[in-house]
């Protein structure tokens, strides 16, 4: 049966999910950490529960491939590496060049590789994944993904900077967004919950993982959303600063005597968000732990956290003159209920309120609102996976 592999690279790990499509079943998943250092971590999940883990040193992202099919195939997953006949790319930056999902051709990476400035943590890394796929298997049907591509429906009230207009014009400065596959995925899956057309529905995505975004999805199409020219803007993330003063950033590399403004924008990134405000950790449960040990910087940062959400919520809640569904879905939105109880309880007055024992769960799909809030409250596991492997098949049904 004709298999299709959907990747997400990061610079030193390669997560990925296998499908058999057009069924959407899910046949494998898993994840190689530590690409290029010391004891990196291979695992492989399938069948039935069963796992498959080792430690090994793996050089680069196509050893990595390599070892990956080499490995789905001593598994029995694969019976043959050409059943794979699709594999499709996430790739955070498409700017202004890529509106959709695209064939990969060499044209496509080297524009891909030229909107680097827009997502420098993300976009590396991810042409390092296609062309570690393109060379093992060069002849499959080959699709990049973008986090962007859902955004670009923003109206230009809402996607531009109050900059002279000529650095849009020139530069293409403006915002961009990113999770748009996962934004796109749980907003359409809402729709599905609450029976009901998507393009008839107000509904606000809340992606909150280690990165974090909030969306404003009106009509079956994203209006604003929270992130900006890069990933780096928007709400507190774990490592990342969320929205900040941009005279900030003189100021600092005084103080800190810093000379090259990439040295400062690597602490916004790195060292920043959740980890730079508690001193503990960018890990919600570590900071949850800490908070119950009465750190006060743990207590700070998450308050901060939950408060920079809330805001973006109450904005897109204004901007689209009012909600019929609230999403919560990634790592932190999936998986922490006394965070999502936080942002929700300041909307108590507008008559949203979250049920205690529905929302005391984690990563489980359901309505966790109270049966009379004016606006469903909706815990969904985002699948931007899923996403892409159907991307994919729409460009093999095309190719067809």
């Amino acid at each position: 049966m004709a298999k299709t592999i959907a990747i997400n690279a990061g610079s030193s790990s390669l997560k990925w999910t296998l499908y058999e499509m057009p069924a959407e079943e899910t046949i494998a998943s898993g994840i190689v950490e530590r690409i290029g250092l010391d004891n990196s971590i291979f695992t492989i999940k399938y069948g039935e529960g069963k796992k498959y883990e080792d430690v090994l040193d793996i050089n680069n992202h196509e050893i990595a491939v390599e070892l990956l099919l080499e490995k789905l195939d001593d598994l029995g997953v694969l019976t043959d590496i050409n059943e794979i006949e699709g594999v499709g790319h996430r790739v955070v930056a498409g700017g202004e060049i890529f509106s959709e999902s695209s064939l990969i051709t060499d044209e496509v990476i080297e524009q891909i590789e030229s909107l680097n400035d827009l997502a420098p943590l993300h976009n590396p890394a991810n042409v390092t994944g296609i062309r570690a796929f393109k060379k093992v298997l060069p002849n499959i049907t080959s699709v990049a993904v973008f986090d962007t591509s859902f955004h670009q429906t923003m109206p230009a009230v809402n996607y531009l900077y109050s900059l002279p207009y000529e650095y849009y014009e020139d530069f293409d400065a403006r915002k961009y967004g990113a999770h748009g596959t996962s934004h796109q995925f749980v907003a359409e899956r809402a729709a599905e919950i609450l029976d009901k057309p998507f393009e008839d529905l107000k509904i606000i995505t809340c992606h909150l993982g280690n990165g974090a975004s909030i969306t404003a999805v009106e009509n079956g199409k994203s209006i604003d959303t929270s992130m900006g020219f890069t990933p780096l803007a928007g709400v507190t993330m774990g490592t990342r600063t969320g929205d900040i003063d941009a005279s900030l950033i003189p100021y600092l590399m005084n103080r800190l005597e810093l000379t090259d403004v990439q040295d400062m924008i690597d602490i916004f990134n790195n060292q920043s968000g959740l980890k730079g405000i508690s001193g503990v950790s960018s890990d919600m449960r570590d900071l949850e732990a800490a908070e119950a040990e009465g750190n006060e910087r743990a207590e700070i940062a998450l308050r901060i956290f939950e408060d920079r959400v809330r805001n973006y919520v109450a904005q897109y809640m204004v901007k689209m003159e009012g909600a019929d569904a609230i999403v919560f879905t990634a790592g932190i939105g999936e998986n922490a209920p006394e965070t999502r109880q936080n942002i929700i309880n300041n909307f108590k007055f507008l008559g949203i309120e979250l049920d205690e024992e529905k929302n005391n769960v984690r990563g489980k799909e359901r309505i966790i609102s109270t049966d009379d809030s004016k606006v469903k409250v909706i815990l969904i596991p985002t699948d931007e996976e899923l996403v892409i492997a159907r991307d994919v098949e729409y460009f093999k049904n095309l190719a067809n």
